[in-house]
């Protein structure tokens, strides 16, 4: 078991770009939303969203970019463009599956921590059989702020009635390793292309940086 879990009773999963490679589906979304409106994707605009619930992103783009919908009928459209492929074709990150087996066998409780919404969670859900490994499902729309505040990963810890500081948290960007550390945990960063600008603060805030779970086993 590698050190980082000694003494650990649970761990705590950011979905997107850190347990599933779904970060694809979203640059899709974002061509074909921003589209609708004759916009270009802003440059910028993974980095401006980062860690925000569905919720906030949604009310920020709209305010941002004066985009003429409701904050609600902009979620609606979102989880449409994005519901196929996390219901068909998202997959896991190398070794992830593995560890969540791992995770089980080992009696570490378990949960996952999403900024994405209820829908698509559920989509990815059906699709890859999260629940089989995961014992508490929490959105960032569930609880009063999106990472990097803590929000998420205090309420997921509630959940499985454990203390913060027996969690190891796993994320992939910025906002929301400082969400777990702002929750008093421990955090295993996991490489995701889509975060790799961040790479050097990552790897600086973070307690262990890995490219693939396999690097978890064994020590």
């Amino acid at each position: 078991m590698h050190h980082l879990l000694k003494n650990k009773k649970a761990c705590l999963f950011d979905m997107d770009g850190t347990l599933l490679d779904s970060m694809y589906v979203w640059k899709v979304v974002d061509e074909h939303f921003f589209g609708l409106f004759g916009m270009e994707v802003p440059p910028n605009l993974q980095q401006e969203i980062g860690g925000m619930s569905f919720t906030e992103t949604a009310g920020y783009i709209k305010e941002q970019y004066r985009i003429s919908m409701t904050g609600e009928e902009i979620r609606d459209l979102w989880n449409r463009l994005a519901q196929e492929e996390y219901a068909s074709h998202v997959s896991y990150k190398p070794g992830a599956q593995e560890f969540l087996q791992y995770c089980k066998d080992m009696g570490l409780k378990t949960a996952i921590c999403t900024s994405n919404s209820r829908q698509l969670l559920q989509a990815a859900d059906s699709h890859l059989n999260l629940s089989q490994y995961i014992d508490e499902f929490v959105t960032a729309c569930e609880v009063e702020r999106g990472k990097p505040f803590p929000d998420v990963y205090l309420a997921a810890a509630r959940k499985l009635k454990v203390k913060p500081e027996e969690c190891l948290c796993f994320e992939d960007i910025l906002p929301g390793v400082r969400a777990g550390r702002n929750a008093g945990m421990e955090v295993c960063a996991v490489e995701d292309s889509h975060a790799v600008q961040d790479r050097q603060q990552i790897r600086r805030e973070s307690q262990l940086y890995i490219a693939d779970y396999h690097e978890l086993f064994g020590e």
